[in-house]
């Protein structure tokens, strides 16, 4: 059974394929992942809100081509000729934005990684054209590379997503509750996982299950913890 009784079980993230959940606003990004050996140039960027799926794809990519995954501000310390000798995910690339020492490094990671012939994955939230980035050249390559947005959710991926934030806390509140939250909450992904964080420790707060009547006092209390 979920937790019902306020015990502090470990999270746990799913990040595999069929833990994905593919709705209108993110089937183009999942569908260029699952056929990533056609990217025209070997390349793909993916960009969406806080949440929305870009690291669990970028895992699921991973899985897939025997990638590794780097955040882009750790590239000055990286190996990038022994990182080059396979496929590689870049998450995070807006981070480095006026970081000579880091677009350097991503730079020559772009170049060589083509040049071996592998695969390159780069992620960040805005859209590639408002990533900042000062480097021409790399600027240049960036733009040039086929970019997947995924979207804001539906009611149906944000209803999924909630019941997979709560799985990976081992909680896992009945099917009304869930439509419940849907139907009053934020609609992004980013206020799914606030409320989750809320949710989880109100439950183990009260040693209760996660009820509709739990599910309204956070609603209601989103500036503290439930009464």
């Amino acid at each position: 059974m979920a937790r019902q009784l306020g015990f502090d079980l470990p999270s746990r993230t799913a990040l595999g394929r069929d833990a994905f959940f593919v709705a209108p606003s993110n089937a183009m990004a999942a569908a260029l992942i699952d056929g990533w050996q056609t990217w025209p140039g070997g390349k793909l960027v993916l960009t969406g809100p806080p949440g929305s799926g870009k690291t669990h794809l970028a895992h699921v990519w991973a899985a897939a081509s025997g990638s590794a995954i780097v955040a882009a501000r750790d590239l000055p310390g990286a190996d990038i000729p022994t990182l080059a000798r396979a496929p590689v995910a870049v998450e995070d690339v807006p981070e480095i934005a006026g970081d000579e020492a880091a677009e350097t490094a991503l730079f020559h990671l772009h170049n060589l990684v083509l040049a071996e012939g592998r695969a390159l994955l780069l992620t960040g939230t805005p859209p590639v054209a408002r990533w900042g980035l000062t480097l021409p050249d790399l600027v240049s390559r960036m733009r040039g590379t086929t970019e997947a947005m995924l979207e804001p959710p539906d009611d149906a991926l944000l209803a999924a997503v909630l019941v997979k934030m709560l799985a990976d806390r081992q909680l896992t509140p009945r099917p009304e509750v869930i439509a419940y939250l849907v139907s009053r909450m934020d609609r992004s992904f980013a206020a799914a996982g606030d409320l989750v964080e809320r949710l989880d420790a109100a439950s183990l707060a009260q040693k209760r299950g996660i009820t509709r009547r739990l599910a309204a006092e956070v609603l209601d209390n989103a500036d503290g913890p439930a009464r």
